[in-house]
């Protein structure tokens, strides 16, 4: 299993590999993918308890499903980077026949997707019956899900929260992005949702803070305290707080890299502030 160290210089190389796929179709949503790079490298190499080869059935494995679909640069950089497709076939995100589309797609069989997302509000309910599904086959696994704070502005995701609570569907834990911005502005300033935690936990589930959602040691910790919560009858939420475009200075706490490629000399200081660790491919 990857220590702290390795899983910070993956952390660093994914970020590079954001930066170029972006860049290179003048397309693409970093901001997002940036902010939670940490959380997937850390989902994908430690967390999750996965299968080395991809099936799409995801009997007897942990399985994760992306409901904000857009950050697909920083889904589909880890994927490749923890051996579900070759490192050099992200060279082509967002080509046409490509396999990696600008949200992901599974017409093409691309491994480790297992689900078309990025029609916003959907993840909770693919999730759930994903879930419910391992329970009627006494698989023990469990099922991850991320969602972005914005999205949760759609009324799909309170049905879902609202049902898995109503039928104690324990085998899952969703997180949410919890960086304040969306597509166009703060959350503040576009849809004021108040206090995530406490419509959550009105709405019957456990809440896990992890308030440095950066930060490698943090998100380890925070989502082994969430697995020990999954099993009791109630569905597991983690917010995980954490800054929009984070690695790159310029691209940090604010919504205007939400969905904007850097231009040459944007991306020659984002690659700068990220030391190249295990090779761009």
């Amino acid at each position: 299993m990857p220590n702290t160290q390795q899983l910070q210089d993956l952390t660093t190389q994914v970020r590079r590999d954001i930066l170029r796929m972006v860049h290179k179709v003048n397309s693409g949503h970093p901001g997002g993918s940036l902010g939670c790079t940490e959380f997937f490298v850390a989902l994908y190499q430690n967390i999750m308890d996965r299968k080395d080869t991809f099936e799409m059935d995801g009997i007897g494995e942990d399985l994760f499903f992306l409901s904000n679909g857009h950050i697909s640069p920083v889904f589909y950089s880890v994927l490749a980077r923890s051996g579900y497709f070759p490192v050099d076939e992200l060279n082509t995100f967002r080509l046409i026949n490509s396999r990696l589309q600008g949200h992901p797609t599974t017409h093409e069989g691309l491994p480790g997707v297992r689900v078309a997302s990025g029609s916003l509000g959907q993840g909770f309910s693919v999730a759930l019956g994903a879930a419910e599904t391992k329970k009627l086959n006494k698989d023990s696994h469990l099922v991850y899900s991320l969602h972005g704070d914005g999205e949760l502005q759609e009324g799909q995701n309170w049905e879902g929260i609202m049902y898995a609570a109503a039928n104690k569907v324990d085998n899952i834990i969703s997180t949410i992005d919890l960086n304040g911005q969306q597509i166009d502005g703060a959350t503040d300033d576009v849809l004021p949702m108040g206090s995530l935690k406490a419509k959550f936990e009105a709405f019957g589930w456990t809440v896990v803070t992890i308030e440095n959602g950066n930060d490698i040691e943090a998100i380890l910790k925070g989502m082994a305290e969430a697995k020990s919560l999954t099993g009791k009858e109630k569905p597991v939420c983690v917010l995980l707080k954490t800054v929009m475009g984070n690695g790159v200075d310029f691209m940090m706490h604010t919504h205007a890299w939400h969905g904007k490629a850097p231009n040459d000399e944007q991306l020659a200081i984002g690659l700068a502030q990220n030391a190249e660790t295990l090779g761009d491919y």
